[in-house]
């Protein structure tokens, strides 16, 4: 039950609109947990209705204009109730894990294709991090929010070299097997 707390987290640092909350979401937090437009839409009514958010008011007829939230006190209360909650960590589960555990009975045809795909792919997402690192956190920028910021910025380039690094080893592992062929 995450998205309600990103959306808040969202909105205390901005109050922001629907489409505004998607697009940030598609830029920082949707980095390590994303939501659809219409998981936002349908999350913003359940926490307005809940009273932890309020639309602001609007200068302009409201027909038509996309509305702006802002989080009230009972809402940032919330936020920081699940923030000092206790939470255990949740098993790791990933389908290509599963896929060479499989291959490993079933044979390994097509697998090693999609390890350089995903290597190609967390080394593309690698690359992002490090150059929104280097853009949002120069030496000197070191606020608590800033570290904090970054520390969770760190966590994502942490587990892409993890990534990077395992598919590399499994891919020299593939070719060292007996019969294997160059892809």
């Amino acid at each position: 039950m995450s998205l309600p707390h990103a959306i808040l987290t969202a909105l205390v640092e901005k109050p922001s609109s629907g489409l505004e909350l998607t697009r940030r979401f598609d830029k920082s937090i949707g980095y390590f947990w994303s939501a659809t437009h219409q998981q936002i839409y349908r999350e913003l009514g359940k926490l307005e209705a809940e009273g932890f958010i309020r639309t602001l008011p609007s200068e302009q007829p409201a027909r038509g204009q996309k509305k702006s939230y802002e989080v009230l006190p009972a809402g940032r209360a919330e936020l920081a109730r699940w923030t000092a909650a206790s939470q255990d960590p949740r098993p790791h589960r990933d389908t290509l894990l599963l896929r060479m555990r499989a291959a490993a009975v079933v044979g390994t045809e097509g697998i090693e294709d999609d390890l350089r795909r995903h290597l190609a792919l967390h080394r593309r997402q690698l690359a992002e991090y490090e150059e929104i690192e280097k853009r949002d956190f120069p030496p000197g920028k070191d606020s608590s929010q800033d570290r904090l910021r970054h520390l969770v910025l760190q966590a994502g380039i942490d587990l892409e070299t993890f990534w990077t690094q395992w598919l590399t080893r499994a891919l020299e592992e593939f070719a060292e097997l007996p019969g294997h062929e160059t892809a």
